[in-house]
């Protein structure tokens, strides 16, 4: 099975990871666990800061959320929505996706917004049904996000 079926191909998928600096931030506890373990000897101060430092960066990076368009279906973080109760997707940077993300952020809205990501996508929901008003997304690649929803709604 090489070629699976087109709809089980993804149009689009981002991890929203977190920045590399929050990531040495939080390595940086293997070295203050170490020096608990200093007493007990310096071979084992030295395995569990590494061992501390190596599970919490993977725990953060395993523990991000993925944003991803497949078939007929937004999926962010653990939320999925048919593309064919979404409206046209507004791909946002800059002061725009800062008054988005902030006054702008609609109160009856879903909402995955990730720190040190600039880009947002907000897709208004068109489900009557639905007491969501608008999804909120962060992207680092707004434009390429928005474009795979409207391909999605509109195969779907």
């Amino acid at each position: 099975m090489q070629n699976p079926a087109p709809e089980t191909r993804p149009r689009y998928r981002e991890r929203l990871s977190p920045s590399l600096w929050l990531l040495v931030t939080v390595a940086l506890a293997g070295p203050m666990v170490s020096l608990i373990f200093v007493p007990v000897g310096s071979t084992v101060a030295l395995v569990a800061g590494a061992a501390v430092s190596a599970l919490l960066v993977i725990g953060f990076i395993a523990a991000t959320p993925v944003v991803s368009v497949t078939g007929a279906v937004l999926r962010a973080g653990r939320a999925h929505i048919d593309a064919r109760f979404l409206g046209d997707p507004i791909a946002l940077t800059g002061d725009d996706a800062r008054h988005a993300r902030g006054p702008g952020l609609p109160a009856l809205g879903w909402h995955l917004i990730r720190g040190g990501i600039d880009g947002i996508v907000v897709v208004p929901n068109t489900d009557p049904d639905d007491p969501v008003d608008a999804w909120t997304i962060s992207s680092r690649t707004p434009d390429r996000l928005a474009a795979a929803i409207r391909a999605a709604r509109d195969a779907a």
